[in-house]
């Protein structure tokens, strides 16, 4: 049976996809910030389809949680077809992580770029496997500063939350680019303006959750797809990003900035 990991699974999108996936016939791996978090969802799923599903813990906002949970999924999993990098954040306020790091981008971006190298070794073993970052159209309005990632000279929260939906993009095209060949596809999605915790940080209203899980649930298990990789979609279907989104000299530069705050590799 393919097994899938949804990050940020406890509620909102990241439940919605998780309760899909199952009914796809997959086995899913609920990803919550705490045990109890992770066990109210696991239930919530069960509710929904009648089927079990796997739980695990991890603080996004702490790097060594990130290790450990990648430690706990290779030791209790045999194989990982699909990845979904769900989990997000919203503030309204500059606030830092565990690690002293801005805490949108910690947890929207050095998290899942930790995370995702951490289990390569499993997801490469399991191919074709798919790696799937949940972006949004936002990242159109942002532009990314590498002397600046964290917002310590000039900061606002919305932006910070934008440039981080970028950093997703840029993390997607360069993964893609190192795993051309190896049977693992990495795409990008904006799951579309829904409901949710996250986005009552700032806006109201938005589409049910169960709407904003239809992309992240096609790239996961579509034939449409298979062998696509590096792309951007919206509404199932693949979209153009910002000029910033498709440097790819920017992207290799993150990326080397971002092994580097998280001393990966």
């Amino acid at each position: 049976m393919k097994t899938a990991l949804v990050t940020g699974s406890t509620d909102g999108i990241g439940l919605a996809t998780a309760i899909e996936l199952v009914r796809h016939g997959l086995r899913v791996i609920v990803h919550g910030r705490n045990e109890t978090k992770a066990d109210t969802a696991r239930r919530r799923v069960m509710e929904k389809t009648d089927s079990g599903v796997e739980t695990v813990v991890g603080d996004f906002s702490s790097l060594d949680s990130v290790r450990r949970l990648a430690r706990e999924i290779l030791d209790r999993f045999e194989r990982l077809d699909v990845l979904i990098n769900n989990a997000g954040v919203a503030t309204r306020n500059r606030e830092l992580s565990v690690d002293g790091f801005e805490l949108i981008f910690a947890v929207n971006h050095l998290a899942p770029f930790l995370l995702t190298n951490l289990l390569l070794p499993l997801i490469r073993r399991s191919a074709p496997s798919r790696i799937i970052n949940v972006s949004s159209m936002t990242h159109a309005y942002a532009n990314l500063d590498l002397q600046d990632l964290q917002g310590e000279q000039n900061f606002e929260a919305y932006a910070a939350y934008c440039r981080s939906k970028l950093a997703n993009i840029l993390f997607t095209k360069e993964l893609a680019r190192r795993l051309d060949g190896s049977g693992v596809t990495v795409n990008a999605l904006h799951p579309g303006v829904v409901d949710t915790k996250l986005l009552r940080v700032s806006f109201s209203g938005g589409s049910p959750a169960a709407a904003g899980a239809k992309t992240s649930v096609y790239l996961a298990v579509s034939p449409e797809v298979e062998g696509v990789s590096g792309g951007y979609f919206v509404s199932q279907r693949q979209a153009s990003t910002s000029a910033a989104a498709e440097d790819a000299v920017l992207a290799r530069k993150l990326w080397a900035k971002s092994a580097e705050l998280v001393a990966f590799g």
